[in-house]
């Protein structure tokens, strides 16, 4: 069984192809929609832009999808499992019933310190919200884990980065080794590290060309090459020395 693949098309297209109940759990991050109000204003940063579109990253997920990617998320989880959505607080008004709506019980949000605060005009802002969604009943692994994940913010990286750090809490949390983690809104892949170094199989997909090429490199299914010539081609062993670390 392959411990990774990889897709690049529409997320919730991507979702509509798993087979129901196929995944132990899912954990994204869609480019929603009130990233273009922060970028037209100057507070989100590393967002290029050309005439066709907002930015040339990313395809901004309108909140009008919201539903159907909900729909498919409920779908494609096992029962007795986990659902995490990164936001941030005017997307979580959106998000939070139309997950109940689907299906799944909201249990909180949870906040990821980021430790430095950010751009903005209005109290600037130094976290971002996951919103904890379930499907049946499943117990988390340590019930002793704060709701406040402090870890630094990634600088100068793929728009929007994630430091794998976060996501692996959350995949430390609500699955066990061998377990399925998916992301079908997977950027830069940091979903994809932490669910590999914690010993998790991993599927995500991006519509995204630039997402899909970073994250193969950054899995090392394809070696980069050195300058010298003499660098690896092809195919790689996850486990070898190019395995992705935290």
């Amino acid at each position: 069984m392959k411990s990774v693949e990889l897709s690049n098309q529409d997320a919730v297209a991507w979702l509509r192809e798993r087979p129901a109940e196929s995944l132990d759990l899912l954990i994204t991050d869609p480019p929603y929609e009130s990233l273009e109000k922060h970028r037209a204003v100057g507070t989100t940063t590393r967002l290029k832009h050309s005439k066709s579109s907002s930015n040339d990253w990313f395809v901004v997920f309108p909140n009008a999808r919201f539903p159907e990617l909900f729909a498919e998320a409920f779908r494609v989880l096992k029962r007795d499992s986990h659902f995490y959505l990164y936001c941030d607080a005017e997307t979580m008004f959106v998000a939070k019933p139309e997950g109940e709506r689907a299906g799944f019980r909201f249990w909180k949000p949870l906040v990821w310190d980021k430790r430095t605060i950010g751009m903005g005009y209005h109290y600037r802002a130094r976290y971002e919200f996951i919103l904890f969604f379930e499907k049946g009943k499943r117990r988390l692994n340590d019930l002793g884990i704060a709701d406040v994940i402090s870890v630094p913010r990634i600088r100068g990286g793929y728009p929007a980065e994630k430091p794998p750090e976060v996501s692996a809490v959350l995949i430390a949390q609500s699955s066990a080794p061998g377990d399925l983690v998916a992301d079908p809104f997977m950027g830069s892949g940091s979903v994809a590290v932490a669910a590999l170094k914690l010993g998790r199989r991993f599927t995500g997909n991006d519509i995204s060309d630039s997402s899909l090429r970073l994250v193969e490199q950054r899995l090392g299914l394809v070696a980069p090459q050195r300058q010298n010539g003499e660098g690896k081609t092809g195919q790689q062993d996850l486990l070898d020395t190019t395995a992705p670390r935290l």
